[in-house]
C-alpha cells in the first residue's frame, strides 16, 4: 500500500509538471519539463547465492521486493521553439543556442524570451523590468566586445556629428569629339566643418586633343577655388592616364570652412572616361553630412543595434552579448521566464551572436514555447491512469486489511 502511495505522489508531480507546460503553451520562450522516475531502494528478502556456481549446485539469484517509486529528476528541454513573425522593432528571437544577458535588481539573470522595450531612462528593458546586457559603441561607432558587458541604452533623440567632407566622387563620359572649349558643368553640396552645406561646381573644359582642365567654384556669388592635378588626359582607349594617382585634390581652406578633400576621378563607383559623343560627367557621391538625430533602429543578426540618422547615416549603438552554458540543464527556473545559473550549469560564457556555437539574432520575431501539445496530452493520459492504477492497489489493500480484520468474526 505505501508503494502505491508513493506511485500517487509521483503521479501527481508528474500531472503538476504536464499542467505546467500546457498553461505555458503560449509563453515566450518557454521551455518544457519531463518527469523521469526512479525506484526506491528495495527491501531484500534473500540475497543471491553465497558461493559462485560449481559444478554440483547452481547459484541462487537475489529476492527483492520494490519500496515504491520516487521523481528522479525533472528534466527541461532546451529544443527550438518555432519563430512567429510580430513585425515589431522591439522583438527579437535567437535562432540556435544562447541566451540574452540581462540584470534584474543586480543579479545576473537569462532569458530567451525576446519582448523588450525601452524605459524612461533609455534603457533596453524586458516585460518584467530586466535590464538586457551587451557593449555599448564609442561616440564612432566602435564596440569593444573586450570590455566588461552593461546595460544597454538608445537615447532617445541621439545626435551624430556632422562630418566634414573629405571625398568628392565623379562619374560619367567626356565626348571625344567636342571641339576644343566645350565645356560641361556638375554640382554637388560639400559640407564644412560644422555640417554647413557649400554648394561645389567643377567646370570641365576641353583645352586640346584628349585633355580637359578642371576648375571649381563654389557659393553664390561664384567665387573660384584651386585644385592640383586638375588636367586630365585620357589615353587611346578613353581611359585616364593623367593625374598618375588618378584624383584631383582641393587643399582645406581653398572653400572656406571645409578641411582638405579628394576628387576621385576612377574608385569604388566612379569612373570618368572619354568614349563617343556621350556627356554624363557627373558628380555620383561626397562623403560629407550635416548633424543628424536618431530616427529608426534595426538589428543585424549578429546583434548589432544599428541607428538609422536624419542625416542618412547609420551607425552601431551597441551589440547584444549572448550566454551559453556547458550544462543549460543545469540552469534554474526562477519565474518570468529567466534563468539561474547554477553550480551544475557552469558560469555564463559571454560573447556575440554567432560565435562559438551560439545562435543568430532574428528581428520582429519571437520565439515560441516549444510544448507539444500532442505529446503533453498523452503524458496527461499516461499520468491519469498511473495515479488511476495506483489508487486501485490502495483500494485493495484496505480490502485485504478489511479481510484480514473480519478473520475474528
Amino acid at each position: 500500500m505505501f508503494s502505491a502511495i508513493s506511485g500517487l505522489r509521483s503521479h501527481r508531480t508528474m500531472l503538476d509538471v504536464v499542467g505546467n507546460n500546457i498553461a505555458n503553451v503560449n509563453t515566450s520562450g518557454f521551455k518544457s519539463s519531463t518527469v523521469v522516475f526512479q525506484d526506491i531502494l528495495s527491501q531484500t528478502i534473500q540475497g543471491a547465492g553465497a558461493g559462485a556456481p560449481s559444478a554440483d549446485i547452481g547459484g541462487t539469484n537475489p529476492s527483492q521486493i520494490g519500496l515504491g517509486v520516487t521523481i528522479g529528476r525533472i528534466s527541461t528541454n532546451y529544443s527550438q521553439g518555432a519563430l512567429q513573425r510580430t513585425d515589431r522593432d522591439m522583438d527579437f528571437a535567437i535562432r540556435g543556442d544562447g541566451f540574452f544577458t540581462i540584470e534584474n535588481a543586480g543579479e545576473q539573470l537569462f532569458t530567451r524570451a525576446g519582448s523588450l522595450s525601452l524605459d524612461a531612462n533609455g534603457r533596453l528593458v524586458t516585460a518584467t523590468g530586466g535590464i538586457v546586457q551587451g557593449w555599448s559603441a564609442d561616440p564612432l561607432g566602435n564596440i569593444d566586445t573586450n570590455t566588461p558587458i552593461g546595460g544597454i541604452s538608445i537615447p532617445v533623440g541621439d545626435l551624430i556629428p556632422p562630418t566634414p567632407t573629405s571625398d568628392v566622387t565623379l562619374n560619367g563620359n567626356l565626348p571625344t569629339g567636342d571641339a576644343v572649349g566645350a565645356v560641361y558643368t556638375t554640382s554637388v553640396e560639400v559640407y564644412d566643418n560644422q555640417g554647413q552645406p557649400v554648394l561645389a561646381a567643377f567646370t570641365f573644359t576641353k583645352t586640346a586633343t584628349d585633355e580637359w582642365t578642371v576648375t571649381g567654384e563654389y557659393g553664390d556669388p561664384a567665387t573660384a577655388f584651386t585644385m592640383t592635378d586638375n588636367v586630365i588626359t585620357f589615353d587611346a582607349s578613353g581611359e585616364i592616364s593623367l593625374p598618375a594617382d588618378l584624383n584631383m585634390n582641393v587643399a582645406a581652406g581653398e572653400i572656406p570652412g571645409v578641411p582638405a578633400f579628394t576628387v576621385s576621378l576612377a574608385s569604388t563607383g566612379g569612373r570618368v572616361s572619354q568614349y563617343g559623343q556621350l556627356a554624363t560627367v557627373s558628380v555620383t557621391s561626397q562623403d560629407g553630412s550635416t548633424a543628424g538625430s536618431l530616427q529608426s533602429m534595426t538589428v543585424s543578426q549578429e546583434g548589432v543595434l544599428i541607428g538609422s540618422y536624419s542625416n542618412g547615416r547609420n551607425r552601431p549603438i551597441a551589440q547584444f552579448s549572448l550566454s551559453i552554458f556547458a550544462n543549460p540543464e543545469g540552469l534554474e527556473k526562477v519565474g518570468e521566464s529567466n534563468f539561474r545559473s547554477s553550480v551544475n550549469s557552469g558560469v555564463a560564457q559571454l560573447s556575440t551572436a554567432g560565435i562559438g556555437g551560439r545562435g543568430l539574432i532574428s528581428s520582429g520575431t519571437l520565439e515560441m514555447s516549444n510544448v507539444d501539445l500532442a505529446a503533453e496530452f498523452t503524458n496527461l493520459i499516461v499520468a491519469q491512469r498511473g495515479f488511476q492504477a495506483n489508487s486501485r492497489v490502495v483500494t485493495a489493500s484496505d480490502e485485504l486489511l478489511s479481510d484480514i480484520v473480519n478473520l475474528k468474526r
